[in-house]
């Protein structure tokens, strides 16, 4: 009989990683191998929700493992969250892998030997290799993203960017004569608005290239098909998406946030493509000032719209204006604190994505044919709207006033030009046929996958 393997598998905690590195779990746990997530404590008791089959079960087994921070408003402190893991959580997963091992008392089938590790937890890479343990990295976004961030060195010495991070030059940045040029806006890592952030980020970019090395493998959130060319420049990559659960036939969707189960019966109710969904993902901010121009642009434009507001979405108390804005658009609008997303973008009544851009979300929008209007915040989110809006055109961005306000004019402007252009509907429907078949039968996310885990169990 064929030696069962156990998969460990690390992400860092954050909606947009610990997502998609769960429904990749699920899809090893699917071909007979045992698979173990990490989580830290503090979003533990979400994931474990979020993961349960209606009869009480579970495919996958979950650990936590605490991050060395005593506070939520601490771990809201990217510097301190990021510092706190890379220090303390290495060491909680090498005892957990000895004590598997002492446990499973020689039974090879119980003892982790595979470890798949988001890169920005690339220390469990680390940890994999000490301890002499076959391993992966896991990228949650593009792979141009990775490309770009691979690049750093190159970067810096062909005086793009200086030590760090910062771009010398407002030209195009070229990685290879095949890839799309980024432009000095897309660096990832770009945070004008706080350059403290700024700066945590690209040392977490660096700290990203140095956890590259412990991997000769990376699987990817995205498809061959879409990002050919920077497929291309990174040996080991593997695209594996997109991974959806409509895609993957699993109901899990691995949400840290308590879905909306009325959104499908509201959607039902309004005829094919005639909503706006608007969602800005789980950590998108937004001045007193921005949200009223967006509410305005909304309530203006009069067509039906559902709208995600997190209760924490602006940075200074929104109640008053909330309540009368509600009243005003309860006709045809809807306003919740978190969509089950999936869902909704497949709904046939939506006919547009205001969007972060976040990686997931873009992939969400691009897997269902729904046209997007972008309006990023950070990270990799401008690289991903210049991808949306220039190479695959499938959308549109909003632009900023001189203060770096999107106005409700703006707003209004671009819902319309998105919806009433037919050049982005064609190459939505051309992306939606391309992301499914990749995932299909035959497709190459698919053949990629299937190769993993003959990898794992060889």
């Amino acid at each position: 009989m064929a030696e069962l393997k156990h998969v460990l598998c690390i992400s860092f905690p954050l909606q947009g990683h610990v997502t998609p590195l769960l429904k990749l779990s699920h899809c090893i746990a699917a071909h007979g191998i045992k698979v173990t997530v990490v989580n830290t404590e503090s979003v533990h008791a979400q994931v474990m929700a979020a993961n349960q089959l209606d009869d009480g079960s579970n495919p996958i087994d979950f650990v936590a493992f605490p991050d060395g921070l005593q506070t939520n408003e601490e771990r809201k402190d990217w510097a301190k969250l990021v510092e706190s893991i890379s220090r303390v959580m290495p060491g909680y997963l090498q005892e957990f892998i000895e004590k598997v091992k002492q446990q499973s008392k020689g039974n090879e089938d119980e003892q982790i030997n595979f470890v798949i590790a988001d890169l920005t937890a690339g220390w469990a890479l680390e940890v994999a290799e000490r301890m002499g343990i076959k391993r992966a990295g896991f990228w949650a976004a593009s792979v141009s993203c990775l490309a770009l961030i691979l690049h750093i060195r190159k970067l810096i010495e062909g005086g793009v960017i200086d030590n760090e991070g910062i771009a010398l030059k407002n030209d195009a940045i070229s990685l290879s004569k095949d890839l799309p040029s980024y432009k000095s806006d897309d660096l990832t890592w770009t945070f004008p608005e706080d350059l403290t952030v700024q700066k945590v980020l690209f040392n977490w970019a660096s700290t990203i290239v140095h956890h590259s090395t412990y991997s000769t493998s990376y699987l990817c959130n995205s498809f061959h098909e879409l990002e050919a060319s920077a497929c291309g420049i990174i040996p080991g990559v593997l695209p594996v998406g997109p991974l959806l659960a409509s895609t993957r036939l699993l109901h899990r969707r691995g949400s840290l946030w308590n879905e909306d189960s009325t959104c499908s019966n509201w959607l039902d109710q309004h005829p094919p493509q005639s909503v706006i969904y608007v969602a800005f993902g789980s950590t998108t901010i937004f001045s007193p000032e921005q949200f009223y121009e967006l509410a305005h642009g909304l309530e203006q434009i009069g067509r039906p719209f559902l709208w995600v507001v997190r209760p924490d979405m602006t940075d200074a108390p929104v109640n008053k204006f909330h309540g009368t804005f509600l009243q005003r658009v309860r006709n045809h609008g809807k306003v919740i604190q978190w969509a089950p997303q999936e869902e909704v973008l497949a709904h046939p009544s939506v006919a547009c994505f205001f969007t972060h851009c976040g990686w997931n979300s873009t992939l969400e929008g691009l897997s269902n044919g729904v046209p997007l209007l972008c309006r990023p915040y950070f990270a990799d989110q401008r690289l991903n709207r210049s991808f949306v809006c220039d190479v695959w055109r499938v959308g549109l961005g909003v632009d900023g006033d001189e203060n770096g306000v999107i106005t409700r004019h703006e707003v209004r402007t671009k819902i319309l030009a998105v919806l009433g252009s037919d050049e982005i509907k064609a190459n939505c429907k051309r992306m939606k046929e391309m992301a499914r078949k990749s995932v299909s039968e035959g497709g190459s996310s698919l053949k990629n996958l299937e190769s993993f885990i003959e990898l794992i169990k060889a």
